[in-house]
């Protein structure tokens, strides 16, 4: 059985807690649960509400208090999201009516009084649970955050990704979504003073069952297990002259980069390679450069310094690529 995992973060005012919320749903997704706790006027809607505009990308969503419709769901763009109230509820018989029993499936459900049901709740759950704290300031909170079953490792890797924003300079930057894609990675941009920068969250992937000649998936056709081989794709990229996205600070072990920010407009224009190399929603690692433009002695030449820094990768058919 997988012990409960708990870290506590001062919260000095609600944009505070956005920034929190938002590192939450960095590391979320559908399915999960997230309770919150707290006496009245605690910030349990507010906490709520912030991770609903930051999953939408817009700070302006109204987010009312499900108080009275007990649920209020929300399709947004990376998956449905369901905040729940249960402050009402007075026998568990109830949560059936209102479509929590069972639980939704994929779908992110955030609730508020759960002690209301406390059976009810599932045992992989991440639970917020908030408390005034007056000598800080008037509007500071305390968040004590837990996590249950499964998740105990998404709170521990939030209290690493805190941890490696505060060692950055970024704790105080402002979060943005940026969409992700059908990876387990995910994304975030950092906006602080004038400055914009990418926040990436790139997990360990699991192995996954023995499929190709006792090999996982992941490993027969050479998926990237961890961000180390994006790293030193990255760098082997821009040691040849080629523009990719400088990386300003990185945690290896737990998968964390903020790297330069390319913006968003397209590389190709007609038939010409502009020349810069997106790297952030690329998976299969024997398909990360796109050299199709370049000239073949260029091309040749970088492949061959590339495998001279231990930068090749095999395809599952044996041929070696530069990466």
């Amino acid at each position: 059985m997988t012990e409960p995992v708990t870290f506590s973060v001062a919260l000095h005012n609600e944009t505070a807690t956005a920034r929190l919320m938002a590192d939450l749903a960095l590391l979320v997704g559908p399915g999960d649960v997230i309770t919150l706790t707290g006496d009245l006027g605690a910030g349990k809607t507010a906490a709520a509400r912030s991770l609903i505009r930051y999953l939408a990308g817009d700070d302006a969503l109204e987010v009312p208090s499900p108080t009275f419709t007990l649920v209020q769901g929300y399709e947004l763009p990376p998956f449905p999201v369901m905040h729940a109230d249960l402050y009402r509820v007075e026998d568990e018989s109830e949560l059936e009516e209102i479509g929590l029993s069972p639980l939704p499936d994929a779908t992110l459900v955030l609730i508020e009084w759960p002690e209301r049901a406390p059976s009810a709740m599932p045992k992989d759950r991440i639970d917020i649970a908030l408390t005034h704290r007056p000598a800080l300031g008037s509007t500071a909170r305390a968040a004590d955050i837990t996590g249950y079953g499964k998740g105990a490792a998404q709170v521990a890797r939030l209290k690493s990704l805190r941890e490696f924003l505060d060692a950055s300079g970024y704790m105080d930057a402002t979060r943005k979504r940026m969409a992700g894609d059908a990876s387990t990675r995910s994304y975030a941009r950092l906006l602080r003073d004038d400055e914009i920068v990418i926040l990436m969250n790139f997990p360990q992937r699991p192995d996954g069952a023995a499929m190709y000649n006792g090999k996982s998936y992941s490993a027969a056709v050479h998926l990237a297990e961890n961000v180390k081989p994006f790293v030193a794709i990255d760098e082997g990229l821009r040691a040849q002259g080629i523009s990719a996205p400088a990386i300003h600070h990185s945690d290896l072990d737990h998968g964390f980069l903020i790297t330069e920010d390319f913006g968003s407009e397209g590389v190709i224009e007609g038939d010409e390679l502009l020349g810069r190399v997106f790297l952030h929603e690329i998976d299969h690692l024997d398909g990360v450069l796109m050299l199709d433009r370049l000239d073949r002695v260029h091309r040749k030449e970088a492949m061959r310094e590339l495998r001279e820094q231990g930068m090749g990768v095999k395809t599952p058919g044996g041929r070696q690529h530069a990466l």
